[in-house]
């Protein structure tokens, strides 16, 4: 087999001085005597810059920033080269280089180009596979790519043999320190771009998985939750502000129903049941999971559907409460939280806690709360199941009379 010589070369073109006083970086790449140059698309101050090193001088932070680009530039030439050698195809310095420039390129997908498609096909699917949520959370997740990649590589897009397990880990990085996310917010995040990924595997369009090895493991969150005290407090408690009064019924509704968000706002007179005891139910199909749920209404609940029968926005939408936005709907319950003097943190999913938690601790069993919740088995509802201090009170006092003499 013929040696391959190869040699990679950065350098500076002095003739080429700009009004900042810098110049413009290249690299010349050389195999087999074969020559080919090329603009790395960067510059610098040329007092900052070794010519016998072929790098930056690391005094200063530009010089420190650009030598790692460098470093990434030399990484990514050599995989160009490894996998070319690999698939037995021609190996010249014009070739790796039109292959790194993304010319003449046409069997190479971008990670953009998989991500997009992916979106529109979610967007598309929309009420029928996934769920508004969903799509929201690919949506941002594609945001997220972009901005890292324009901040952390200076560019829009990159190919998807460009990703890599130190692409997985500066995205991590980024995710922590830049966006300020917490770890299982973060592993969320790269759960969403992992599913980019084996699609993109599936279609044969990446040789090697930039997640192996890698795994994902969830902190445990300690949700919050409403006791019985409180609950009542937030329903007897006289709110003179309509938006607040309007807000504080919806959700003790749904800490009365234990309905998520998106099903309390889809939620229509056609899901309101009546048995042969005249008692009404809530029979729907979740919409996250399609599970049904099956709840018998409580009279509190009763009666905050009553208020707003003849509601205008009820009316001309054909729903049963007057739901805003998710984002309002918590803003709105910090502000309730302080009228109420209630010192948690209360969201729209606390109030699916404090349903799951009060109905345990009433005595309810967890596979009638796992039907209510409308969950496909009891692990899930697991989750939210809580020990208060009554339960333990409760069956401490039945310890006490079993042991009395």
């Amino acid at each position: 087999m013929e040696r391959t010589t190869f040699s990679l070369l950065f350098y500076i073109r002095r003739d080429k001085l700009n009004k900042k006083g810098t110049v413009p970086v290249f690299m010349r790449l050389t195999i087999n005597g074969e020559r080919a140059d090329a603009s790395i698309k960067r510059s610098i101050d040329p007092s900052v810059w070794n010519p016998n090193k072929g790098k930056a001088n690391e005094k200063c932070r530009s010089g420190k920033d650009l030598n790692l680009y460098l470093d990434a530039i030399s990484a990514n030439i050599l995989r160009i080269q490894r996998d070319l050698e690999l698939d037995n195809k021609e190996v010249s310095a014009r070739i790796i280089l039109n292959r790194y420039l993304g010319k003449d390129q046409s069997d190479r997908h971008t990670l953009m180009e998989v991500f997009r498609e992916h979106n529109d096909k979610c967007r598309a699917l929309m009420g029928i596979n996934f769920a508004p949520g969903t799509v929201e959370r690919y949506e941002t997740c594609l945001r997220l790519i972009q901005e890292f990649m324009r901040k952390t590589y200076q560019k829009e897009d990159c190919y998807l043999d460009e990703v890599s397990r130190q692409f997985i880990e500066d995205y991590e990085f980024f995710l922590k320190t830049v966006r300020h996310c917490r770890h299982n917010t973060t592993t969320r995040y790269l759960a969403n771009f992992k599913k980019i990924i084996r699609i993109a595997l599936a279609k044969d369009w990446m040789k090697k998985d930039p997640f192996a090895q890698i795994r994902f493991h969830l902190d445990p969150v300690e949700r919050e939750f409403l006791e019985k005290q409180e609950l009542k407090t937030l329903l007897d408690k006289e709110i003179s502000i309509p938006r607040l009064a309007q807000v504080r019924d919806i959700f003790c509704f749904c800490c009365l129903t234990g309905l998520a968000f998106t099903d309390v706002q889809q939620l229509k007179p056609e899901h309101l049941v009546k048995d042969f005891h005249d008692k009404i139910w809530i029979r729907k199909a979740r919409l996250k999971t399609k599970s049904m749920c099956h709840i018998p209404l409580l009279g509190e609940a009763l009666k905050i559907l009553d208020r707003y029968r003849e509601h205008p926005y009820c009316q001309v939408h054909g729903v049963l409460l007057p739901v805003c936005s998710n984002q309002k709907m918590n803003s709105y319950l910090k502000e309730l939280a302080d009228i109420c003097g209630i010192r948690k943190n209360l969201s729209t999913h606390c109030a699916r806690h404090t349903f799951a938690t009060l109905t345990l601790a009433s005595g309810a069993t967890i596979d009638n709360v796992a039907k209510m919740l409308g969950h496909a088995n009891v692990n899930m509802t697991r989750h939210y199941a809580k020990v208060l201090d009554s339960s333990i009170m409760r069956d401490m006092q039945m310890v006490a009379e079993n042991m009395a003499w």
